[in-house]
């Protein structure tokens, strides 16, 4: 006889099971994929039987080993399901408890078990009494302790159900209580064919749902035949029955039209492999052109692997196909520290080797603490801006390959997404003007409110981008090693370069004005006039009043950047671009004072 592996040691409630799982000779075992008849058991073979009277010798482990291999007629053994058991309640896990010593005193005499020490009692030594004499003792001790309703085929009886499951057979057994409760199966099929008629449209009330419940049931049964649930009982049935993403009396939302699915994190092992770019409105009330208040539009690029905000761009009015193409220059281009800033937040104090990377890019020597990384993939949504010829035309030259997002999937861009919150919560609530998300929570004076310019909130969020985001730890940024330990994102930048490394994209200033929007004007004897600001230098001096030599109309190629407008660019004929200043940049730093805003606001509501 030999014994199956899995049952070398049996304890507890596989001992009798086992016995019966044993190679012994007439014992049926599946192998191969047929079953077979042990005909004889010699040291380590074993001498099969098919069917069919094929024979076969075969050692005990290699039959053992085949994944197929069971004893046939007994359930294979395998591990209880030992948690399940923790979600029983306190008073029923003991009650189980006490049914699994007396079973053990009933088949081995003692209440712990074979090789528990102690002397069985005298009613239960199996030695001197039948396992009926056993059972019955047993029967009425447990009455005698005031168990109700245990007679000696309820004591057989748990005897069995532990030999098959265990412990966990113990528990007490109760039928599954139907999610509808005692709900007539006529109406919860009435209100299933109600829901799936709503599959799809927008979202009505629990109040509709229940009329359109009872034409089903009258043109399913006839009027009066099946009785409608009370309005109380009938809510109650509805949102059971009632996907959770199409509850009934909720708002409609776009995820309705999805199934749900598992969660599939975005992943990105190294900095530019993956950078999601979007679009939104900026909670924060600005001074317009025009000297109105207008909430500019914020476009971001943020690199997953790092979560860093490689590009941000403010625009007051809809963001243009050359807004997106100027994205591109910013990230592949180091950010230069603005005149004023702390040194902590230049390249050379941040947590990277600066050293190594200076020797790699000589541009770096003046940057701001913030990456400078070369897209391989950029995920957008299916905006017109976004999928202009200028902002394909743009990544086709700097090799980025453009990945639309899937339609009506939110969470494509969930990264991306979740940083405009942190804008919102981290930066636009701290500026002056701030109008929060949503129109009954903003403020009645927010317009009164506004002091920066687009311009100057330009500066204010690069600045606020590498002085505190770069440097506050992300929940986003934590090594399965490490849960605890949240990094930052110039930290994991940082780390990253390490495996990754760097290799600068040979963009030199020429090239980043080259990818400014080009516009064409004249130049006059006072300059260059672009939206009522004028711009002038004297490089201009011998071009005055002429045509340009390359263009056909005679005006002068132009290159503007739409958010920092102090100063344009000109082609002049010896082909390189040369930088004209607005004749008021000096004085246009300071953000707005009081006095000033009233005086316009003043004069524009005059005006009207």
């Amino acid at each position: 006889m030999v014994r199956a592996p899995d049952q070398a040691r049996p304890t507890g409630r596989a001992v009798a099971a086992a016995r019966h799982r044993q190679v012994k000779l007439g014992a049926y075992v599946r192998f191969e994929g047929r079953t077979w008849q042990v005909a004889a058991v010699a040291g380590a073979s074993v001498r099969l039987v098919d069917e069919d009277g094929q024979t076969a010798s075969v050692l005990a482990s290699f039959l053992f080993a085949d994944p197929a291999f069971t004893v046939t007629g007994f359930p294979a053994a395998g591990v209880p399901p030992w948690g399940l058991l923790e979600a029983v309640p306190a008073q029923q896990r003991e009650r189980a408890l006490a049914w699994q010593r007396h079973i053990r005193e009933l088949e081995t005499g003692l209440p712990g078990g074979p090789g528990s020490g102690g002397t069985p009692r005298p009613e239960y030594d199996p030695q001197h009494r039948s396992m009926a004499e056993r059972e019955q003792a047993k029967a009425e001790e447990l009455a005698r302790l005031g168990w109700p309703r245990v007679s000696r085929a309820t004591v057989r009886r748990m005897r069995a159900r532990y030999h098959v499951n265990g412990l966990c057979g113990l528990v007490p057994r109760r039928p599954p209580r139907r999610a509808t409760g005692r709900a007539d199966e006529r109406v919860v099929a009435a209100v299933l064919e109600a829901l799936r008629r709503q599959r799809g449209r927008s979202q009505g009330t629990l109040k509709g749902l229940r009329q359109l419940t009872g034409q089903i049931l009258t043109d399913t049964h006839g009027p009066g035949v099946v009785a409608l649930p009370a309005p109380s009982t009938f809510n109650r049935l509805a949102r059971v029955l009632a996907d959770p993403l199409e509850h009934p009396g909720r708002p409609a939302r776009t995820a309705t039209a999805t199934p749900m699915r598992p969660l599939t994190p975005t992943v990105a092992l190294r900095p530019g492999e993956l950078v999601q770019v979007d679009t939104t409105r900026l909670d924060v009330m600005a001074v317009g052109e025009d000297g109105r208040p207008v909430r500019p539009e914020l476009t971001i690029a943020l690199d997953v692997a790092t979560r860093s905000v490689v590009a941000a761009v403010l625009r007051e009015e809809g963001t243009l196909a050359v807004d997106a193409a100027l994205l591109l220059a910013q990230m592949a281009v180091p950010h230069p520290a603005r005149p004023g800033w702390p040194d902590h937040l230049r390249l050379a104090h941040a947590a990277v080797p600066y050293d190594r990377l200076l020797a790699l890019d000589a541009r770096l020597e003046q940057a701001a603490a913030r990456p400078v990384v070369v897209p391989e993939t950029i995920v957008i949504d299916r905006g017109r801006v976004f999928l202009s010829a200028a902002f394909l035309a743009a990544c086709e030259t700097l090799g980025v390959s453009v990945q639309p997002a899937p339609p009506r999937s939110p969470t494509a861009k969930g990264a991306v997404e979740r940083t405009f919150g942190s804008i919102n919560t981290l930066f636009a609530q701290h500026a002056a003007g701030y109008t929060k998300p949503h129109v009954l929570e903003r403020g009645s004076t927010v317009q009164d409110e506004a002091r920066f310019t687009v311009a100057q909130l330009q500066e204010l969020l690069d600045e606020w981008v590498t002085a505190c985001w770069q440097h506050r730890p992300h929940d986003g940024l934590r090594h399965p090693v490490l849960p605890k330990t949240a990094l930052a994102p110039n930290e994991m930048w940082g780390a990253l370069l390490g495996a990754a490394g760097y290799v600068p994209l040979p963009l030199t200033g020429t090239d980043y004005l080259e990818l400014l929007p080009v516009r064409f004007h004249p130049v006059t004897g006072r300059g260059i006039r672009i939206a009522y600001r004028t711009y002038d230098h004297a490089c201009l001096n011998e071009h005055r009043g002429r045509p340009s030599p390359t263009s056909t109309d005679g005006k002068w190629e132009v290159h503007l950047n739409p958010h920092d407008v102090r100063q344009i660019y000109i082609r002049l004929p010896d082909g390189h671009l040369h930088e004209i200043p607005w004749i008021h940049r000096d004085h246009v730093h300071a953000p707005m004072n009081e006095t000033t805003w009233r005086h316009i606001r003043t004069t524009l509501v005059a005006r009207r």
